[in-house]
């Protein structure tokens, strides 16, 4: 991952979903990581299931962690 990102959110791909829409209404363009979709491709199994990770570009940080905070 590209060292101007950070992680902001990890939770079940249903969640996520939801704070990806909310932060794309609000001009922030976040990176989806789904590892339990990359090992079902690949035909493998994962340790934790339904771990779907939100990274955005850590100038937009704050913003996005208030934004997820109040969706939760």
């Amino acid at each position: 991952m590209d060292s101007n990102y950070i992680k902001v959110f990890g939770g079940n791909s249903i969640e996520a979903q939801r704070v990806v829409l909310v932060l794309k209404e609000n001009n922030i363009e976040p990176i989806l990581k789904d590892e339990t979709e990359s090992a079902r491709l690949a035909g493998f199994g994962t340790p934790l299931p339904e771990l779907v990770e939100i990274f955005v570009n850590k100038d937009e940080e704050v913003r996005a962690l208030a934004i997820i905070t109040e969706i939760n």
